[in-house]
């Protein structure tokens, strides 16, 4: 029974089949190759509407992605290399700053810094006259410490005063000099100046500095 029913199944598809074959058959030339290439053009439609353009899509999606991952990548390198730069310019400002926070004197060093100028004046034969600090000067960042000096003595005295401010362990700049000559002794020359010191403002004390400066001038 099953054979029978799959002959009655078959024998209608195969007669149309044939039937199809036949008309075929008995078309022209012309037709025949209309008819072709009308298939072809079904075939390939349907090809490139179910197959061909989704993945299409996906690869044109998947290629502007990778697009904009490489663009990406290229500008984290442009950025890694600009950090490589900038962390060696930093690590060569802290070296300087190092540097110049040895070179600074901190507030232990600041009295016997003072006391080394005097000595430093001494020590190259001058008269120390007036050795008297000024208020500090904030200058936000760091603290200007000067003190004013008048010394007498001769000239290379002088000169030797500087090279041994020089050869201190601390910088201490000589500002505001002037010279005049001794009336009494007119070998010597009578020098008034400012040796001024620098100290780093820690900004928790400058801050507050400024508070009380502030509340000063209120109550005045």
């Amino acid at each position: 029974m099953a054979e029978e029913n799959k002959e009655k199944i078959g024998n209608p598809i195969q007669a149309r089949l044939e039937s199809f074959f036949v008309r075929i058959g008995k078309l022209t030339k012309i037709q025949r190759v209309v008819v072709c290439c009308v298939s072809l053009l079904l075939i390939g439609g349907a090809y490139y509407y179910f197959i061909f353009a989704p993945r299409y899509e996906l690869l044109k999606a998947a290629k502007e992605e990778l697009q904009v991952q490489q663009d990406k990548l290229e500008s984290y390198k442009i950025k890694a290399r600009s950090l490589a730069k900038y962390e060696k310019k930093m690590a060569e400002a802290q070296e300087r700053f190092n540097i110049a926070m040895k070179a600074l004197p901190d507030k232990k060093e600041l009295p016997s810094l003072l006391t080394g100028v005097s000595k430093a004046g001494r020590k190259a034969g001058l008269d120390v006259l007036l050795f008297q600090p000024e208020p500090i000067v904030n200058k936000e960042f760091y603290l200007e410490i000067p003190v004013s000096m008048t010394v007498r003595g001769r000239y290379h005295q002088v000169a030797d005063f500087f090279f041994q401010v020089a050869g201190l362990n601390r910088i201490v700049n000589i500002q505001d000099m002037s010279m005049t000559t001794d009336p009494k002794t007119k070998e010597q020359v009578q020098m008034k100046c400012s040796a001024v010191t620098y100290m780093f403002a820690d900004p928790g004390e400058a801050a507050s500095k400024d508070k009380k400066g502030k509340k000063n001038k209120k109550r005045g």
